[in-house]
């Protein structure tokens, strides 16, 4: 669902064409975010191409730390169950992203994952009260400059998408409600609801 008249899937072009049978090769469904991107196909194909440059040099969990943390400040569902759902699937376990979700400093974390949250929460709220102290102490627990533009850069970008979804009224696909335990998808409904089937 989105406030927003998108383009049918009987009448794509053969640019919203591809990406729906994109979707339709990765999820079995097109997602709603790739209808609300329908009308201005090639800003979608810029952002997977910014977005994926971005996680080509990244640790990929540390960008699923950094898009959570992101998606949570932002209060976007979407980009939150998404994201939730990779990071607890493939890295951490539901417990540790409810924590998350509930509490980033009393989450059982490393060092370095609260770090990396902390500055990606601070991108997202306030960039301009960044300061070098922020990077030092990324720099002290082993990141390298270039790791630390990658948690920046990170959630600069989830601010644009998740934006982008919620100022359209676009909703989580339907497909999010049955994905993870109940628990964990309540903690990572922070803002619009899930889609109804």
């Amino acid at each position: 669902m989105t406030y927003l008249q998108t383009v049918d899937e009987n009448a794509a072009d053969t640019d919203v064409a591809r990406m729906y049978d994109a979707d339709r090769q990765h999820f079995g469904y097109v997602a709603n975010f790739t209808r609300t991107f329908s009308p201005r196909p090639a800003v979608y194909a810029g952002w997977q191409q910014l977005n994926g440059a971005i996680k080509a040099t990244m640790d990929p969990r540390r960008y699923e730390l950094a898009t959570v943390a992101a998606a949570r400040r932002l209060r976007s569902s979407y980009c939150a169950l998404a994201h939730g759902a990779i990071l607890a699937e493939q890295h951490v376990g539901e417990p540790a992203v409810r924590d998350l979700m509930a509490d980033p400093v009393a989450a059982g974390l490393t060092p370095l994952d609260r770090a990396v949250v902390a500055l990606a929460e601070k991108v997202t709220d306030d960039a301009t009260g960044i300061t070098e102290t922020d990077f030092d102490d990324l720099r002290g627990l082993g990141l390298a400059d270039p790791e630390i533009l990658d948690v920046v850069l990170a959630a600069a970008a989830r601010c644009f998408f998740s934006t982008v979804l919620d100022a359209t009224g676009t909703l989580a696909d339907a497909a999010f409600a049955g994905r993870l335990s109940e628990s964990t998808t309540a903690a990572l409904t922070v803002g619009r609801p899930i889609d109804s089937p």
